[in-house]
């Protein structure tokens, strides 16, 4: 499959879905079923991970890559491939697509090779690192689809490994429009927005 063929499987949806399911593997034209999938498919990828020891060592890209596989990899052709779409959300436009490559490059550099150190940063230390490496992954949004509910796997996996326990994103999920500020805002480096996000679920 060609780069192309990528691009084109990516941004067809699902015929009879009306446009709100993305074309995939089981011929699924129902949103609410396709949430419904998706959604036990990734508690058991959770099941998978956290029933072992997390990985206490510094993680890498291609292991978030192969965690999208696993998750949605029975699902859509494309699952685990950096996305060639380039995507928007209400107006809001994420990395081009054409960059992925360079950005995830630079992600890996300063936020995941410091994964192995993660116990000696101090709570507020945590929550700045937390903070950004969130904001800087959403901003990339290295896949077609799934890039949040990802992005939060990855939080607990970074939680867990710094010595504190898998969060509850109930309090973001409530104040959605206060979250994608806080992910916009990350845009001209600030921070703080969801810097107060993270404290705000990290336990004491």
């Amino acid at each position: 499959m060609s780069k192309y063929d990528l691009y084109s499987a990516e941004e067809r949806y699902q015929s009879g879905s009306g446009g709100l399911v993305l074309a995939n593997k089981l011929g699924i034209i129902d949103e609410q079923e396709m949430e419904s999938l998706e959604s036990g498919l990734l508690m058991m990828l959770y099941e998978q991970l956290f029933l072992t020891d997390p990985l206490s060592v510094p993680l890498a890209f291609e292991q978030i890559r192969d965690w999208h596989r696993q998750w949605l990899g029975n699902v859509y052709g494309w699952a685990g491939r950096l996305r060639h779409a380039n995507l928007t959300k209400d107006g809001f436009h994420f990395a081009a697509a054409d960059r992925i490559p360079q950005l995830i490059t630079g992600y890996d550099r300063q936020y995941l090779s410091r994964t192995g150190t993660l116990k000696s940063l101090s709570r507020s230390e945590f929550v700045r690192y937390l903070a950004e490496s969130h904001v800087e992954f959403i901003l990339i949004h290295p896949f077609r689809e799934g890039n949040g509910r990802l992005s939060r796997l990855l939080c607990d996996m970074l939680s867990v490994q710094a010595g504190w326990s898998l969060l509850d994103y109930s309090l973001w999920d409530k104040h959605k429009d206060y979250y994608f500020k806080a992910i916009q805002a990350g845009v001209s480096g600030n921070y703080k927005p969801m810097m107060q996000l993270v404290n705000d679920i990290l336990p004491d």
